[in-house]
């Protein structure tokens, strides 16, 4: 297990739901310290884990830090970490995923909504005038994705600028849904996890297991002397 993943655990245990001890954020420093914990805990989320469970991941911490001795034995219990980390987010994950199922479900009995063989439920929601892209082309887009439950996880609407990528480098879901519309065009594209972001999604913003909606403008496909300037 990387030390990385064992500061993120200290880091959360610092700043959530820790009852023993808050400070005031006085300072630069101390808001500083505390926007990397909140950075770090945030990346936890997938663990659930419980205020108890904090409250001894906190003990572990402050023990070290004064120079206590462990309480236990840290070298054979560190050997764990790793397969507790595993369990945890693969449970998380498949309840999500379950939900995501009864999603795409309903998603597919739309009017107009048609599913792929790999599970990818896609509607044109305005029909293009230009061609369709395929998978090795360079694309302009405009789009908004949001979780499940109607949250927004990412917008260039809201930032107000599109983006352009080459279309094979992007998740699966995307790869094959922009294909699926025409230039000038726009389509609503419901992607299970398996082809988004699979079980360890994308936090702190997308969960494992996590059933992604996306509304997508194909803006134009790039022109090869385009990207060249």
């Amino acid at each position: 297990m990387k030390k990385s993943a064992i500061l993120l655990v200290a880091f959360v245990a610092l700043v959530s739901c820790n009852k023993e001890k808050r400070v005031s954020l006085s300072n630069d420093d101390l808001k500083t310290f505390y926007s990397v914990g909140h950075t770090m805990g945030q990346r936890m989320q997938n663990l659930k884990l419980s205020d108890e469970e904090i409250s001894a991941v906190t003990m572990g911490l402050r023990d070290a830090a004064a120079g206590k001795k462990a309480e236990v034995n840290v070298d054979e219990f560190r050997m764990k970490i790793q397969a507790l980390f595993k369990g945890r987010i693969e449970k998380a994950a498949e309840s999500e995923k379950k939900q995501g199922e009864d999603f795409l479900a309903k998603a597919a009995k739309e009017e107009g909504a048609q599913k792929t063989e790999s599970g990818l439920v896609y509607k044109v929601l305005k029909e293009g005038t230009g061609a369709m892209p395929k998978a090795t082309d360079t694309v302009e887009v405009h789009y908004e994705g949001k979780l499940i439950n109607g949250e927004i996880f990412d917008s260039s609407l809201q930032r107000g600028k599109p983006v352009t990528f080459p279309l094979n480098q992007v998740i699966k879901g995307w790869t094959e849904g922009v294909q699926k519309v025409k230039e000038g065009g726009k389509i609503k594209l419901v992607i299970p996890s398996d082809l988004a972001y699979g079980t360890n999604g994308a936090p702190p913003k997308i969960p494992g297991g996590a059933t992604l909606v996306f509304e997508v403008e194909l803006l134009k496909i790039v022109k090869a002397e385009e990207k060249k300037k």
